[in-house]
């Protein structure tokens, strides 16, 4: 990219020094003072080295705008170019009638008018970025029914990737808005898909399985986002910073994220949740069928578990391991690590 930039520049600035020497020898007395061919040179070299020099200055110009783009929403994006393209519309039809013999300012008139409403009008469409967008989409008509937003973008972290669960919570249709997967988590799954361990290498490339599977599903979009904040290290804090910039929530089954995030005021949607939300509610005095595969931690208990993983502390239960046999709910208690269930086995069992 520089070595292009560099060829155009010094074409460019060849170009310009050819012409700079054309105006200068129709000067009256200038082919006297210095030869034409000379003067030639010299304009074309000069300017053909200024171009060199400047055309790495162009390309780094680029780059920061092009970063300063990746970071800024879409909506604000498309909003904005509305925006400004509304009003150099109303800056045009405003200064045609205006007369060109004003004093000074008569020629100059069209270009401050464009300027003033053109940003006006670039402030207003960030700002109203989401009407603007209800205006000109199908989409945006319902948006604006309900508040005027659109779904909010998923930013997915490295956890939540490799635990795989997200692909059926997306087949399922509970997720609205696009997935975004920043660089730098995606740079992460590739470390731990090259690890020299082989648990770390085997949980790398299912994340990047699953990744791949996703991306291939017609019912979501997903982005690969191509961002990084040089200034910070941690995967995390970058999550929560790309979440505020894009005012998304952060998808991920990671209990120290999930706090970061609330001290941030990041909203987030944790995978553990959902599964302990969705768990079948369990009353005392229903009846199982379980079968029992392990002593407990107290006298004679035997432990079960449900097909959704919720463990089952059964009384009395020790007994009966390696068994199925019939239980009774007595009590259901939740934790921060998930549901408990306490049961007894049925009377006929308890006489076998």
């Amino acid at each position: 990219m520089v070595k292009f930039a560099r060829i155009v520049s010094g074409a460019l600035g060849a170009l310009l020094g050819y012409q700079g020497a054309v105006a200068l020898l129709t000067v009256n007395g200038i082919s006297a003072i210095i030869d034409p061919h000379y003067l030639m040179g010299i304009l074309i070299g000069g300017c053909v080295v200024a171009g060199v020099f400047v055309g790495p200055m162009i390309v780094n110009w680029l780059s920061t705008i092009i970063h300063a783009l990746h970071r800024t929403p879409a909506s604000e994006l498309v909003g904005g170019t509305l925006g400004l393209v509304i009003g150099l519309i109303i800056a045009i039809l405003i200064t045609i009638p205006l007369p060109r013999e004003i004093p000074i300012i008569g020629v100059f008139l069209p270009i401050i008018t464009g300027l003033i409403f053109g940003y006006v009008g670039l402030a207003v469409g960030v700002r109203k970025k989401d009407e603007l967008l209800s205006v000109f989409s199908r989409s945006g008509d319902k948006a604006h029914r309900f508040g005027g937003r659109t779904a909010s973008p998923k930013i997915l972290d490295t956890s939540v990737i490799i635990d795989g669960r997200i692909s059926d919570i997306t087949k399922s249709g509970f997720l609205e808005g696009p997935l975004i997967v920043p660089g730098f988590v995606l740079e992460e799954l590739q470390h731990i898909a090259d690890s020299s361990d082989v648990l770390k290498r085997n949980r790398g490339r299912r994340g990047l399985d699953i990744l791949n599977k996703i991306q291939k599903e017609p019912y979501v979009t997903v982005e690969i986002m191509d961002i990084d904040y040089d200034d910070v290290t941690e995967v995390d804090t970058k999550l929560v910073r790309l979440a505020k910039d894009l005012e998304g929530k952060v998808v991920t089954n990671d209990f120290n994220l999930n706090k970061v995030c609330e001290l941030h005021g990041v909203p987030v949607l944790n995978i553990n949740e959902l599964a302990n939300a969705v768990k079948p509610v369990v009353l005392p005095g229903e009846e199982l069928r379980v079968h029992v595969i392990r002593d407990g931690k107290e006298q004679g208990q035997g432990v079960a578990y449900l097909d959704d993983g919720t463990m089952i502390v059964v009384d009395g239960g020790r007994r009966f391991i390696g068994e199925t046999i019939g239980v009774l709910v007595t009590s259901v208690l939740q934790t921060a690590a998930g549901r408990m269930i306490f049961a007894k086995p049925k009377p006929m069992e308890r006489a076998l």
